[in-house]
């Protein structure tokens, strides 16, 4: 339950269109619902802006659908992150309105499409190969309510595709950038741009990548300012902060 439906709630029963009965029955599970196998947080809409997202990673598919189905009863969006095809397909069968992002991996039912960002989020890939995590941090800003643009497959190898993109990279408000490998288009950009640069570093690479170590060093290292950095393959992680750094608002 998020601030708004809060404040609608409340003006029910100042007009008595809502009892008091109803009122409380739901706020009945605030701040959370225990399903035994998951506490579901509803009032994390309300602390934060945004409500809680389901990881679909070691879960079941029965678990999912429950806490899916808990987090949409109550009004809010719903983002499920690292979810298959197969899982989607279990998901819609119970929730049709649901839709799946494949390049992403997520789920995505959203009813509020309210922009709330002050800027764009411009989202950069190194290679093809970091475009499933690139997606995961763009969906993850897009369904935060923010505009975000994507420039996929433009890493140093060859930094001529890049510079070709010189005006959408400084106009940004906010940049994420996807790299594996050694992880050095994070730097490229941070010394280009005059805004903030969220780094994700991926698991792309040949051996002595060490599964994303080597980028993630690389950019923990980065000489250009203004340059932060998440964890390997963390796209929603970069997606969710860039939208906080982004909001025109505080929740």
């Amino acid at each position: 339950m998020n601030e708004q439906q809060i404040r609608r709630l409340l003006d029910g029963v100042k007009s008595e269109s809502v009892s008091v009965d109803e009122a409380i029955d739901s706020l009945r599970d605030l701040p959370f619902e225990d399903l035994g196998f998951a506490m579901v947080d509803h009032h994390r809409a309300l602390r934060q802006g945004f409500p809680e997202v389901i990881y679909c990673a070691g879960k079941t598919v029965d678990q999912i659908i429950t806490i899916a189905d808990r987090i949409v009863t109550r009004g809010a969006d719903l983002l499920a992150t690292r979810a298959s095809q197969e899982i989607y397909n279990e998901v819609a069968a119970q929730l049709p309105d649901a839709e799946y992002h494949e390049a992403a991996r997520a789920i995505v039912l959203q009813k509020d499409h309210t922009i709330r960002g002050r800027g764009r989020i411009l989202v950069v890939s190194a290679g093809t190969s970091d475009i499933p995590v690139a997606e995961e941090a763009a969906i993850t800003a897009t369904v935060m309510g923010n505009e975000v643009d994507k420039i996929f497959d433009v890493g140093v190898a060859g930094i001529h595709r890049l510079l070709a993109h010189r005006e959408m990279l400084t106009s940004a408000s906010i940049l994420i950038v996807v790299a594996g490998m050694e992880g050095a288009l994070a730097s490229v950009v941070g010394g280009m741009v005059a805004r903030p640069v969220i780094a994700v570093p991926t698991s792309v690479g040949y051996g002595a990548s060490f599964g994303g170590v080597a980028a993630l060093l690389g950019m923990l290292t980065s000489c250009a300012s203004g340059v932060t950095v998440v964890n390997i393959d963390n796209g929603f992680g970069a997606g969710y902060a860039a939208s906080l750094m982004n909001r025109a608002d505080t929740p």
